[in-house]
Order: C-alpha cells, then sequence, then structure tokens
C-alpha cells in the first residue's frame, strides 16, 4: 500500500502540472513541436503596439507567425542552429542582455541618483593620510589603523592643518596642509567621496579606508555647484625655486598682458606665445572643466570670471604664470541628459560593483549559498605551511571534498584548485589572504554561472527575447539561402520570370538603351565609329578601350539606360529634341550607339531592381507553399480565443 505522504505529493505535483498548462497552454504546434499561448501573445502584441503603422488583426498575424516558425523550422532541418557562426552570435546576444538580470538594479539607479545629487554641490576638503601598502598584511592594517585613531585624538585638540603638515603621508600635505580644496562627485575615490559629503561643515570625520590607506577629512564649507567652464589661457611655465626664472616669466606674461588689453586677439596672441603647447595650437582653450579638475589658484581665477569674453589679470600656479580668458560656461544639466555620463563614470571606479555585490548577496540567501569550513580550513593551513605555488598546487591536488554548495549544485575542494590554477598565471595566490579573497570570487562566479542559466526560467522577458533573437537569426540566413541570395543570383529564373511577365515591366516613356562615345580627334572618331559598327555589343567596350586608349585616353564611354532629359547628346541624336548639345572641347567629337525601346523592357537586366524584388516575391510565396506541404501545423482554436491583445 502506498504511503498517504507520497500520494498526496504525487497529487500536488500533479495538480501544480495541470495549472501550469491552464495557465499557459499549448497555442499551435509546428512539426510536433509545442508553441505555448505566451510566447505568441509577446510576439503579436510587440509587433502590433498603439505606435504600430501596419496593425494585423489576429487571423492575419496566426498566419504570419506560422509561416515564421516554418522557416525557423526548416533552418533547424538544415542545420543552421549548428553552425559556429550561428552559435557565436546569439552567445554575443545573450551576453549583452543578461547584464540587467546579473546585478541589483535597484541599487545601480541609486547610485546614479546619489551622485547626480552630490554633482548639485561642491565641497572644501583637508586630509590627513595613513599609507597602506599594496600586499598588506593584517599587521600593516593594524599598525595604520592605530596610527590613524591616535592622529584623530590629536586633531580634536590640535589644528588640523599644523598635524597634517607633521604626519600625514600625502606628499603634498608638506605645502597645503592637507588642504585639497574644492572636489564633487567623482573627484575623488568613491570612499573618501561618501565620507567627505557624510560629514558636516565644520567637523572632523571618522577614519575612512580607501585604497591608498586610512584617511580623516575635515569638511571646511559647501557650496551650490559652479557648473563647467570653458577658458582658453596663455601660460609661461616657471621653475620651483627659480627666482631668476621666475622674473622672466613674470615679464614675459605681463608684456603679453598689456597687449591683451591693448586688443591684440587673445587666440592668436596664445597660439604665438603660450608654452602650453597642448592648448595653443588651438588658440589656447582648453577642454570644459568644473570644480576640483584644474590646481586652486587657476580654477579659482576662472571661476571668478562672471562674464563670457572677461580675461584675468596674471595669476601664478604651482606650473607658471597665466591668463585667462572665460569663453562659455554652463550649469548642471538635468540628470536624464546626464545620466549616460554618469553611467560611463560609476563604470571606472568602485561602485561599478556595488550593485553586483548586492545581488550576490541575495542569491546566497535564496539559493540557500553554504560553505564547508572544514574544506576550506584546509586550504587555508596548507598555504600557511608552503613556501611557493608550485608546492601549494601539489599538496592541494590530492583533496576533493565538498567545499560550497547551493541550489541543487556542489562544487569541491579540487574545482576551487582549478579556479586557482587558472588565476595563479598572473599572481600569487598562496598567501592565506588572496586564498580568503579568491575563495569569495569563486563562490560569486558559480552563482553568476548559475544565475545565468536560470534566466529563462525565471524571467518570461528574457525567455522571449532570446527566443526572438535566436529565431531571427535563423530566419535572417535560412531566408537569404532560400529567397534573397538565390533571386539575386538565379539569372536564368530572373531572365525566365521577366520574360513570363513581361507586361508588367512596361514604360510609360521611351528609353534609349546603349553608350554615348566622346572621341578627342576626328580620327578617333572615325575609328570608333567602325569598332562599334563591326563588333558584337558585348565587345564594343573592350574594343574601344583596348584599342584606341594607351597612356592618352582617346575614347571615353557612358553606357546605361536613358529616357529623356538624362543626357543631352542622346536628347540630340536619338530623340531628336531642340534642346543645344555642346561636346566638351576635350572630346568635341561625339555620337551614340544602340537602341530606343519604345514601351517594353528588352531584357530582365533593364529593370534588374524591379524584377528581382518581384522573383523574390515569387520564391517566398513558392518556398512557403512548400514548408506547409512539409512540416505539420495544428492550432488550438479553443486557445487562440483566450490570447490577450494590447
Amino acid at each position: 500500500m502506498k504511503s498517504p505522504v507520497i500520494t498526496l505529493l504525487a497529487f500536488i505535483a500533479l495538480s501544480c502540472s495541470l495549472f501550469a498548462q491552464a495557465a499557459d497552454p499549448v497555442l499551435m504546434t509546428i512539426n510536433g513541436k509545442p508553441v505555448l499561448k505566451s510566447e505568441f501573445e509577446y510576439i503579436y502584441n510587440k509587433n502590433n503596439s498603439n505606435n504600430s503603422l501596419d496593425k494585423k488583426t489576429l487571423d492575419e498575424y496566426v498566419d504570419l507567425f506560422v509561416n515564421f516558425k516554418l522557416k525557423v523550422e526548416e533552418a533547424e532541418d538544415q542545420g543552421i542552429d549548428t553552425t559556429s557562426s550561428f552559435i557565436n552570435e546569439l552567445s554575443g546576444y545573450r551576453s549583452q542582455l543578461t547584464k540587467p538580470y546579473l546585478t541589483d538594479q535597484k541599487v545601480d539607479d541609486q547610485l546614479l541618483l546619489e551622485a547626480y545629487n552630490r554633482m548639485k554641490e561642491d565641497i572644501d576638503v583637508s586630509h590627513i593620510l595613513i599609507r597602506i601598502p599594496q600586499n598588506a598584511t593584517p599587521t600593516d592594517t593594524l599598525k595604520a589603523w592605530n596610527e590613524i585613531n591616535e592622529i584623530w585624538k590629536r586633531v580634536q585638540k590640535e589644528d588640523f592643518g599644523k598635524v597634517a603638515k607633521d604626519v600625514s603621508q600625502d606628499q603634498s600635505a608638506e605645502q597645503n596642509n592637507g588642504h585639497i580644496g574644492w572636489i564633487s562627485a567623482f573627484r575623488t575615490v568613491y570612499p573618501f567621496e561618501t565620507m567627505a559629503y557624510n560629514t558636516p561643515v565644520g567637523t572632523i570625520s571618522k577614519p575612512v579606508r580607501t585604497a591608498f590607506g586610512y584617511h580623516i577629512i575635515k569638511v571646511l564649507d559647501r557650496r551650490n555647484s559652479l557648473g563647467e567652464i570653458l577658458v582658453s589661457h596663455i601660460m609661461t611655465f616657471t621653475s620651483q625655486g627659480d627666482s631668476t626664472a621666475n622674473d622672466k616669466a613674470k615679464f614675459k606674461i605681463d608684456s603679453i598682458y598689456n597687449r591683451v588689453v591693448a586688443g591684440d586677439d587673445f587666440g592668436t596672441l596664445a597660439k604665438d606665445y603660450s608654452m602650453d603647447k597642448g592648448s595653443s595650437v588651438k588658440n589656447g582653450e582648453l577642454p570644459w572643466f568644473g570644480t576640483g579638475r584644474m590646481v586652486p589658484e587657476f580654477e579659482n581665477a576662472a571661476f571668478a570670471l562672471k562674464n563670457i569674453g572677461d580675461v584675468s589679470k596674471p595669476i601664478q600656479s604651482s606650473y607658471g604664470w597665466h591668463i585667462i580668458k572665460l569663453l562659455d560656461k554652463k550649469g548642471l544639466e538635468s540628470f536624464e541628459d546626464t545620466k549616460a555620463d554618469i553611467e560611463r563614470k560609476v563604470k571606472r571606479d568602485e561602485r561599478a560593483n556595488f550593485g553586483q555585490k548586492a545581488f550576490l548577496t541575495k542569491l546566497r540567501g535564496e539559493y540557500n549559498f553554504k560553505t564547508v569550513k572544514q574544506s576550506f580550513a584546509t586550504f587555508i593551513n596548507l598555504a600557511e605551511n608552503t613556501a611557493n605555488d608550485s608546492i601549494f598546487i601539489m599538496g592541494a591536488s590530492s583533496l576533493n571534498d565538498p567545499i560550497i554548495s547551493f541550489a541543487d549544485k556542489t562544487y569541491s575542494q579540487k574545482d576551487f584548485l582549478d579556479y586557482l590554477k587558472i588565476i595563479n598565471n598572473t599572481e600569487k595566490t598562496t598567501t592565506p589572504e588572496l586564498i580568503e579573497d579568491k575563495f569569495i570570487a569563486f563562490g560569486d562566479a558559480k552563482l553568476i554561472a548559475y544565475e545565468d542559466s536560470q534566466l529563462e526560467k525565471k524571467y518570461d522577458d528574457f525567455r522571449f527575447l532570446m527566443q526572438e533573437y535566436h529565431d531571427g537569426i535563423l530566419l535572417f540566413e535560412v531566408s537569404n539561402r532560400e529567397v534573397w541570395d538565390k533571386a539575386s543570383k538565379d539569372t536564368d529564373g530572373l531572365d525566365k520570370y521577366f520574360r513570363n511577365h513581361k507586361s508588367d515591366y512596361t514604360w510609360e516613356k521611351p528609353h534609349f538603351k546603349g553608350r554615348v562615345i566622346y572621341c578627342k580627334d576626328k580620327a578617333t572618331f572615325k575609328a570608333a565609329k567602325k569598332i562599334v559598327s563591326k563588333s558584337s555589343k558585348d565587345s564594343i567596350d573592350k574594343y574601344l578601350t583596348t584599342r584606341l586608349n594607351d597612356s592618352i585616353k582617346y575614347v571615353k564611354i557612358d553606357k546605361g539606360l536613358y529616357v529623356q532629359g538624362e543626357n543631352k547628346a542622346i536628347d540630340k541624336y536619338t530623340f531628336k529634341t531642340k534642346d543645344t548639345f555642346t561636346p566638351s572641347t576635350e572630346y568635341p567629337y561625339v555620337f551614340v550607339a544602340g537602341k530606343k525601346l519604345k514601351k517594353i523592357p528588352e531584357d530582365y537586366t533593364d529593370v534588374r531592381g524591379l524584377v528581382t524584388a518581384d522573383y523574390q516575391e515569387y520564391l517566398e510565396k513558392e518556398w512557403i507553399k512548400a514548408l506547409r506541404g512539409k512540416y505539420t501545423v495544428s492550432i488550438n482554436k479553443d486557445v487562440l480565443t483566450q490570447v490577450k491583445t494590447n
């Protein structure tokens, strides 16, 4: 007798299956393959949106959809879906489409808005830095942490600038007492920026760690963003500590300034005398810049200019002497207008991975991610007791216990070692700290790969879009084989189709089909006429050019199909118009060779574009007829009545 529990579970499973079928039933089968109602609804509503110019009724679209699916079926029957070109193209599209699904989009959107709001405000800051070595050990980090905390206690009582000059490991602190100046979003590393924006004016932050080390930040002032300005400048370089060179540079910049005041063109003076060669070739013009992009002396003087065209007096920076002219200014644009630029900047700094990190945290909970601590500890112990990577890898090669598990997946110590071997080519991996970092990265990589494999199951819109790309690529390739490329290359078929449908291509006006032949002199004219009279029409061009032209082009040919008004020579000699035709002095002797066609083209090449298009349409219809005979199609009319249309 069966267990009541097993019977209940079987009933629940059957009920769920029946519910799924009822919720998304099979609308049609193509060659025995089911097409669900949801897929048809997606395609139908996408192609019959409110702004569609060519809306189809449901019955019309069913017919088009069946034809589309039949072509895809034929493409698969021909093996197009197994070719490397198809696989690579679809894989490329998929890698692009997966990106929004493998991150926490809400976090990404919040970061963009946060950055924009910070761009509205500039902050004047000073800082003290205690550096941490790039490959710091826990001992190094602890030492720096203790040191920065002692400094933080000092600046609660002592002058911040004096302490910065005394202890800060930022080399510029010796000259500026730790004063950085005005900053805005993206002007510093993200942790520094965040701490600065979260610290009130006149107060000192808690220590914050960045890629450089530990910082303490003092916020001196805040102001609304000054936007960006466009300036040109004239510059003379100076050398640090060389008073004679500085005096010469000052004398030169004063002389140039006097010429500016006297009315000389600023751009010309910049081109002739500015020692900043990068900008002098552009009349001194620099790229647009905002807060924190230039040295403080230059930035302050530039932003002090109020009106377009204003020119500063000579000012000195750490690089030399400058005269600055304001060319243009602009405020912060709207979020929508700056969003793309903010996205590019976010991708280049530390916040680039925040969305994915939040997403991975969510996945670890969703899939019950677990680490086998003892298996991981074995790796750490091995790393602590081996001298180099080779010995470590040799020792770890025998390990094969489970190390992580999630969802229905389990990965072993061997899987982790294989991962380490890949990255071992570029960096040392055997320190415990690096092993721990790479273990986290290993788990993240496996989670992302698994989630990637589940996207079609979890998200209908992703599944439909991938199906659309899959079918679209196949449709293009098979249609090119069976219709487009075939029609353009099938000269016999084009000719036969034209002759069977000649009356479809009648003209309203007569056409001249042939050549206009321009000759350099009378002797060439006579020789050309003789060649034309004795040669077949396919050989005329070859004989004229090979027999009459050498290093000098004695004869020139225009060849084609013309109506009256398109060529003055043909108008005169063929259509007998009264319009004047005057040959060029270079080719004064002209005649025409060919025939006048009254209403019907001579062959398909005279109307090749029209015939090719019609022949393609003919091939398409014949192909569809053959496909409907080759593959079975079954449509569930009851399900069709359930299709939801926009």
